[in-house]
């Protein structure tokens, strides 16, 4: 009985982490700046973008020739991201990723194409439970 309070416990108290984590994202962008210790000068490193139910929509990288790469997330109707985009620092299309989901709603399949849609990698989740030492 004990484990299974355990257990479930384990199931709820993350999600409500979750659901505070993405009340505070609504419609947010997040901006990161490295700054020069000497004179203070400020370059765009990161930024990443949530829509209006706080899930993460866009992340950019940035160094100081400007974009590095771009990433861009298609969700389901449950939140989960069913297609990332990936974009070189001109902004062209380098792959993008499927995903399938298990019954625990985890990444269960990662499918990798290229822009054309040729399929590239297939990978597989797997998630092994261990108990703490």
């Amino acid at each position: 009985m004990r484990k299974l309070l355990f257990v479930l416990a384990l199931c709820i108290f993350p999600l409500a982490g979750l659901a505070q984590e993405k009340q505070d994202k609504k419609n947010l962008v997040i901006k990161e700046w490295n700054t020069d210790p000497k004179g203070g000068h400020k370059i765009l490193d990161h930024v990443t973008t949530y829509n209006a139910d706080g899930q993460k929509i866009e992340e950019i990288e940035y160094d100081s020739a400007g974009q590095k790469w771009r990433k861009r997330y298609e969700r389901d109707l449950n939140g989960k991201v069913v297609t990332e985009y990936v974009y070189d620092f001109r902004n062209r299309l380098q792959t993008y990723k499927k995903f399938e989901y298990n019954e625990f709603q985890r990444r269960k399949v990662q499918y990798t194409y290229n822009p054309k849609g040729k399929l590239l990698s297939i990978k597989h989740y797997e998630y092994i439970a261990q108990k703490a030492n």
